[in-house]
């Protein structure tokens, strides 16, 4: 009996939005995906849910027999899907190679595979927000 050399396919990406940072590991499966260990068709609320599988639905086929395990941290709700998304959809270009996948996710939503950004502006001292002053009175 003899150890046959099995290599078995991993890529791993990340995505960022705002303060979430996520990221993803493909293997090949049978086209699972789960965030922080919850399954996709559970994941609340139903529009992180939709937005999460966009880059899934947009891949078709080639998504059907990978397994996708995504952890992410930081961030709100939607900003914490939108990191999750970009990982995705850069680990299904990454794995599939094609740059026909690539520019389907550019003409969609350029925010698929590029990264936005733009942060919340930090408050400044003796203020109330970022950009608020005290208002001055002459009278």
């Amino acid at each position: 009996m003899t150890a046959k050399n099995i290599v078995k396919k991993v890529v791993q990406t990340s995505g960022n939005r705002k303060r979430a940072v996520a990221r993803a590991t493909l293997k090949q499966g049978k086209g699972r995906v789960k965030i922080n260990n919850i399954s996709l068709e559970v994941y609340e609320p139903k529009i992180a849910r939709m937005k999460i599988s966009e880059p899934i639905m947009i891949a078709g086929d080639l998504a059907k027999d990978i397994d996708i395990s995504i952890t992410y941290r930081g961030g709100g709700v939607l900003s914490g899907a939108e990191a999750v998304r970009q990982a995705i959809a850069r680990g299904l270009v990454e794995w599939s190679g094609k740059s026909t996948l690539k520019e389907d996710y550019i003409k969609y939503d350029r925010s698929l595979l590029v990264a936005d950004v733009r942060y919340k502006e930090t408050r400044k001292p003796n203020t109330s927000r970022a950009r608020a002053k005290r208002q001055k009175s002459y009278r």
